[in-house]
């Protein structure tokens, strides 16, 4: 076997198939590079800014106490470039783990163009932040999304160029597709997103008789057990942990849906899905991205947490007894300050949740899956009370030796994010000498 027939498919009964992770045993000799990825992790309505940002804050808030008050952060010095990210703020601390391999960039913004909704905009133009006023025929400042312009270079030899996951349930469809989707073919032509979970395992696995079979690794262990004969010590303990990852999936695919389904049947005051534990949704579809990325189904994906402005509520079940709407708590900080950081905290802890797994995955060269991936955590918006386009949060993992980590990184005011985006394309071996409104790369983050 070669490294071509790695990335083909275990076939099982009932003719599904199952993506293998990168085995070196497999791969042919001297057949040790991986493949670079490109992972967003999108999260609507911005932050609140005192609890995310170095300085802005008066004050310290420890771990597993929002609401008390310890030390002071002191503020920042705002003409500073560079520094080690020694200080992590409230919503940061779960980075703690990562902070060698994470980076905090700060002062990236967009430019607004009028004629179309605050929220809508920040969405659907996060990842292609056209020229204002340069796309014609249309009031949004959208192109082809970067995503995808990657995916020409480093997804064009996987099954799915680019995968597309998002994590709003809801169909009751409150506001338009421009607040609710982030990767776009082309102007107008949205790239849709999969909210459903089972629906993406079936797409990733073609899992078609899924509801006859319910256990997709079941009926591929035979093969698998033909195959680890062939297999390494160290290849054949990676394989175990992949099957129980895919099958720690098909479990909590069944647990989410069984509990919708006994929703159904009470009278609620919100959709079903409002009621649907929203740290378990999240990191369920996380998992199927990791997975994709891991077995080479796809290099490049982008994860939309939640849809901006859309007030039917989730339920943030380690946070709040009742669902809440994200949205309508972002107008009314004074009230809310709190509740919101602990859901921006929640968000933070998703991401690197995610991180902390690509981290743990070890590819056939000894990096790891986070080591050969840009995996950017970022919004739209830098204050969603305020509605600010500018100073937007954003914080970069992985990249390993092609970026620097352990860095704060603070860039001159008005710096457009575009630059980030022009410097994740030749950190992954683009060319390009622009893109979108850009005017350089972050060379302090480059290696």
């Amino acid at each position: 076997m070669n490294a071509t027939t790695r990335r083909g498919f275990l076939r099982g009964l009932g003719g599904s198939m199952l993506a293998l992770p990168w085995l070196e045993s497999l791969a042919a000799a001297g057949t040790t590079a991986q493949p670079l990825r490109m992972a967003q992790f999108y999260v609507p309505i911005g932050v609140v800014r005192r609890g995310f940002f170095p300085g802005e804050a008066d004050h310290v808030i420890p771990e597993g106490n929002l609401g008390n008050v310890m030390a002071s952060l002191g503020k920042q010095d705002p003409t500073f470039r560079v520094q080690p990210l020694t200080e992590l703020t409230p919503t940061m601390q779960p980075l703690a783990s990562l902070r060698e391999k994470v980076t905090l960039i700060t002062g990236m913004d967009r430019t607004f163009q009028q004629g179309t909704d605050v929220h809508a905009q920040c969405a659907s133009c996060y990842l292609s932040s056209a020229k204002p006023y340069t796309v014609q025929g249309t009031a949004w400042p959208l192109d082809r999304t970067l995503d995808h312009l990657v995916a020409d270079k480093i997804g064009a030899a996987t099954p799915f160029p680019t995968l597309e996951f998002s994590c709003n349930s809801h169909r009751d469809n409150k506001e338009s597709i421009y607040f609710d989707n982030i990767s776009w073919y082309g102007t107008g032509h949205l790239a849709p997103s999969i909210r459903d979970p089972r629906t993406m395992y079936r797409r990733l696995f073609s899992t078609a008789e899924a509801d006859r079979f319910r256990d997709v690794t079941s009926l591929v262990l035979e093969d698998a057990r033909t195959l680890q004969k062939q297999l390494a010590t160290t290849d054949r303990h990676k394989l175990a942990e992949y099957f129980e990852a895919i099958r720690a999936i098909e479990r909590q695919m069944d647990r989410l849906e069984a509990m919708k389904a006994e929703l159904t049947t009470v009278k609620l005051d919100e959709p079903t899905d409002a009621y649907l534990p929203r740290g378990e949704y999240i990191r369920l579809m996380g998992d199927l991205m990791i997975v994709a990325l891991q077995s080479g189904l796809t290099n490049v994906a982008t994860f939309m947490v939640g849809p901006e402005r859309w007030d039917t509520p989730f339920l943030y079940e380690s946070l709040f007894d009742t669902p809440r709407s994200h949205h309508q708590m972002s107008h009314n900080q004074t009230k809310a300050i709190d509740d919101l950081l602990k859901i921006d905290r929640f968000h933070m802890e998703q991401f690197v949740y995610l991180a902390q797994r690509m981290n743990e995955i070890t590819e056939a060269d000894g990096s790891t899956l986070l080591d050969n991936t840009l995996f950017t955590y970022g919004s739209g918006l830098g204050d969603g009370s305020t509605h600010q386009y500018n100073d937007l949060p954003i914080v970069v993992a992985g990249g390993g030796s092609r970026v620097k980590g352990g860095l704060h990184i603070n860039m001159p005011e008005g710096t457009p994010l575009a630059n980030l985006w022009l410097s994740q394309a030749r950190a992954l071996g683009l060319s390009w000498g622009e893109f979108a409104d850009s005017t350089g790369t972050i060379d302090a983050w480059l290696s």
